[in-house]
């Protein structure tokens, strides 16, 4: 396949999955907005209300089976090591920031049993220390609700290709993981 088809192919993808975490967040309010756009921003609000835990569980499944596929695809589809392009991974923080700015819905990667590519990457605080631990037991996710939050981990599939970076020098082509933290605020409890 030509470069430019295996970047289309790739655009198509990452594009596929953004609607598909766009429809997941579509209910998600949006930040604080600047006062011109307040009435706006409260209407929004008010159709779209912080979503309860069960809600969020569900949103948080959908962003994680839509990013884990996109990473996958695009990593097999259009990230070559020799040719020098943007890591897909480092494209779908783009993304997260987007995610954050606009509904804010907070994601990140976490190293679990393989190499942290960066440092932002390991684990920040006792809920990733403790999703470390249970996707390494052989968990798929790992979730918890603190100071109104809901927070998901899910497992993300290092196969063999991608342990050429994540586990240089291994012993085993054993697939490994990693994660996809997930934060999204929890409609207040009355």
């Amino acid at each position: 396949m030509q470069r430019s088809s295996v970047i289309s192919l790739a655009g198509m993808t990452i594009a596929s999955g953004l609607l598909l975490a766009t429809i997941a967040v579509n209910a998600m309010p949006p930040e604080a907005a600047p006062a011109a756009e307040t009435a706006e921003k409260k209407e929004d609000a008010q159709e779209n209300p912080a979503p309860t835990e069960v809600e969020a569980r569900g949103r948080a499944r959908l962003l994680h089976e839509t990013f884990h596929a996109t990473l996958q695809f695009v990593h097999d589809e259009y990230y070559h090591p020799n040719e020098r392009l943007t890591l897909p991974a480092t494209t779908l923080e783009r993304v997260f920031r987007e995610l954050a700015s606009r509904r804010n819905v907070k994601l990140h990667w976490l190293a679990v049993n393989a190499k942290a590519m960066n440092v932002d990457h390991n684990p920040q605080d006792e809920f990733e220390k403790n999703s470390v631990t249970a996707l390494t037991a052989g968990k798929d996710e790992f979730e918890a609700v603190e100071n109104g939050v809901y927070r998901h981990a899910g497992a993300i599939t290092l196969s063999s290709d991608c342990l050429k970076c994540h586990l240089p020098g291994r012993t085993s082509n054993k697939d490994r993981v990693a994660a996809l933290v997930i934060s999204i605020p929890l409609q207040p409890t009355k």
